[in-house]
């Protein structure tokens, strides 16, 4: 599924900081002066904005101020200066399809017609339900709005069933903004992580971590007796990707059964694997399924699936606790327009053709990507997940979270992300994640391997 990092020559150079901050300077400044446009419709029409965007990640963009952008369709934005721009971000997996897939499309005209939010099911529910178990297996599903959504749900539901009160997450985890998962590992020890705005309560009486690839950590947590699941992606992603190590998957899921916790896979982005997602091609077996972004082809939407099993235990709680708040679901998830696009995408959008063509895309983007780094004799590496691509300013493959966390280099991350940009390539600004689509170009695919070219010339010569 991942090129094998080329090894490093010992004696790989390093990045001299002031020419990396003399090229960071000089791409700020070519975006600048490119953007005038956008920089007088942020001037008119920011203020009333927190920040000065509708999202505060919406800043977290290298730029000298955000893009605007005019138009998103296929694998192309074009910004308010008129620049189109390939798009390898692609909403950071929510449009991992292209943007505006032609039969999404369609089905929001025509459900626009016929309601939007009705709180009770259509004929389309039915369908969409009979889709996912084809997709993804034999799980009961319920809809929600967001993959954060999803896993509060799933934790309750978790919680409940086995009387427990922790959930074990691996070290640099990221599971949307699900107030249980915030921790991480300090010299070994479990402590809320770092930044969160307005925390006050103790994460660590319901959460402990440990590190991703290690099962006898896992195991010593679950030993406790205090845990109700385990909530992991496949692959961890929103981090320096770190790939799991042979067996782990098979260890996880024989230690959950042995200790009585549950085992729930968030696949919101390592559903770039496969059309059933990371479990079905490798035959992993959760309790629990949980996927958002790309699901509705761009739509807010995220499924929860649980297996029959789990399902029944769940019943059982249900039937006996008092009446009153569950604490799960929102008024707007499972709306009649979700599930139009959910049904459009399952059936015509996240098909084996579109991953077959996902799939070399980014097999061409990586091999170009690691000849460029062992071209230029950097120690980095090159890490991919079907679709899904990461260039890595550190040797590799990693093995955990703490690793990820010093792999990044920030000021070097930020250059590059901002060269790409104004060489007309956009990349995820979190980390150096790349997507492929279905309706990518082998042409654009070259020209981010050439600007990426291009800069490190710049920046190693």
């Amino acid at each position: 599924m991942h090129p094998d990092p080329a090894p490093a020559p010992s004696n790989a150079p390093r990045l001299n900081p002031d020419r990396l901050a003399a090229f960071a300077a000089r791409e700020a400044d070519r975006f600048a002066r490119a953007r005038p446009r956008t920089r007088a419709l942020l001037d008119q029409g920011a203020a009333p904005w927190l920040a000065g965007v509708p999202m505060h990640w919406m800043r977290d963009w290298p730029s000298p101020f955000p893009l605007v952008v005019k138009r998103a369709e296929g694998a192309r934005l074009t910004d308010a200066d008129g620049f189109e721009i390939d798009d390898f971000c692609l909403g950071d997996t929510g449009a991992m399809f292209g943007h505006s897939p032609a039969p999404v499309a369609r089905a929001i005209r025509k459900q626009a017609r016929r309601g939007l939010t009705t709180m009770l099911p259509m004929r389309t529910a039915l369908d969409v339900g009979a889709l996912l178990q084809d997709r993804f297996g034999p799980f009961l599903w319920q809809i929600a709005t967001t993959a954060t959504d999803a896993n509060r749900m799933a934790l309750r539901i978790a919680r409940a069933v086995t009387g427990r009160s922790k959930v074990l997450v691996f070290n640099g985890c990221y599971h949307g903004t699900v107030q249980d998962t915030m921790v991480a590992l300090d010299q070994g020890q479990t402590i809320p992580r770092p930044g969160l705005v307005g925390q006050v309560f103790d994460l660590t009486q319901g959460a402990v971590s440990v590190e991703f690839n290690d099962l006898q950590a896992v195991e010593t947590a679950l030993a406790t007796g205090e845990v109700a699941a385990i909530l992991t992606e496949p692959v961890m992603t929103n981090s320096c990707m770190v790939l799991p190590q042979a067996g782990f998957h098979d260890g996880l899921r024989t230690l959950s059964r042995q200790y009585g916790a549950l085992l729930i896979l968030d696949e919101t982005h390592t559903i770039s694997t496969a059309p059933g997602g990371y479990q079905r091609r490798h035959s992993l077996t959760p309790d629990l399924f949980v996927l958002g972004k790309c699901v509705a082809g761009g739509v807010p939407a995220a499924v929860l699936g649980l297996t029959p099993e789990v399902a029944d235990r769940f019943a059982r709680y249900d039937g006996t606790r008092p009446p009153g708040h569950s604490g799960m679901g929102t008024t707007l998830s499972g709306n009649p327009l979700q599930l139009a696009a959910l049904k459009a995408t399952l059936a015509h959008v996240m098909t084996p053709e579109a991953y077959d063509r996902m799939e070399r895309g980014a097999d061409r983007l990586a091999r170009g990507l690691g000849a460029v780094v062992l071209r230029h004799a950097l120690d980095w590496h090159i890490a991919r997940v079907g679709a899904r691509v990461e260039f890595i300013c550190a040797p590799g493959p990693l093995r955990n979270g703490t690793q990820a966390a010093a792999a990044h280099a920030p000021a070097t991350e930020a250059a590059l992300h901002l060269g790409l940009l104004n060489r007309g390539c956009l990349i995820a600004p979190f980390h150096n994640m790349m997507l492929v689509s279905p309706v990518t170009r082998r042409r654009q695919i070259d020209r981010l391997v050439a600007a990426f070219d291009e800069i490190l010339t710049e920046l190693t010569r």
